[in-house]
């Protein structure tokens, strides 16, 4: 996949058919209808407020700090938060939510006071990879946000590259408010969704609840063994 359109699929759906033995099945499949969906009545009828409510308690479980502003109030707020974790290489997506949110001046001022901000650039290549991995700060917007698990989901594209949230020492969410939904179902549906538009299904999604973190070995519980150390979830009220 490339782009988000799949290249090479009838020749390759034909080799598996030809080792099946048999004709390809073109016809729709006709999905079941399904008589009880207890999935969707999980947190049926919160209010948004009160699932921000939810994901505040939930962040305590996985470790991750967490912050709630107004659109006004984020500037300060993320840099209040880019001092705690000791942000001088600092690297965010190229996404045209932080203009909207008001966040470019924050970032020419930090620059002013010598911090280093690099914006993911696709004509960069392998340099924005070798920039994230030496970042103290990834930062990123959520396309949605799981309230009942603490995971912020990711959609990357050629300008938001998945190393951002993966490689720096301590990761940054920007959660606007109105992406919080109950849970997974919710962003099943979504996927799903976008996979019946053409072009519009992401490079890779990603699933981020809090740091990385670890019970493998003797089921001791070890955070940022493979990944940020820190985590901390910014949510905005954009409503």
């Amino acid at each position: 996949m490339a782009n988000g359109l799949i290249h090479n699929q009838e020749a390759f759906l034909n080799k598996i058919s030809a080792s099946l033995g048999r004709e390809r099945r073109k016809d729709k499949v006709i999905r079941p209808v399904w008589k009880k969906q207890p999935q969707y009545n999980v947190f049926k009828g919160e209010t948004q407020d009160e699932l921000v409510q939810r994901l505040k308690a939930q962040c305590e479980r996985i470790h991750t700090s967490f912050e709630e502003v107004t659109t006004k109030e984020l500037p300060e707020k993320l840099a209040e938060v880019i001092e705690r974790f000791q942000g001088e290489k600092i690297i965010s997506w190229k996404d045209e939510r932080f203009s909207q949110f008001g966040l470019d001046p924050l970032f020419s001022s930090l620059e002013d006071k010598g911090k280093s901000i690099h914006t993911w650039n696709p004509e960069d290549g392998e340099k924005n990879i070798e920039l994230a991995e030496k970042a103290d700060i990834g930062i990123t917007f959520s396309d949605m946000t799981l309230a009942e698990s603490g995971t912020v989901v990711l959609l990357s594209d050629a300008n938001k590259g998945r190393s951002v949230s993966l490689l720096p020492t301590s990761y940054i969410a920007i959660i606007p408010k109105s992406t919080v939904v109950p849970r997974m179902t919710q962003a099943a549906r979504h996927l799903h969704e976008l996979a019946q538009q053409e072009g519009r299904f992401p490079s890779c999604v990603n699933f981020i609840s809090g740091p990385s973190n670890s019970a493998d070995i003797e089921m001791n519980l070890v955070v940022g063994v493979h990944g940020p150390i820190r985590a901390c979830y910014i949510v905005v009220d954009d409503q």
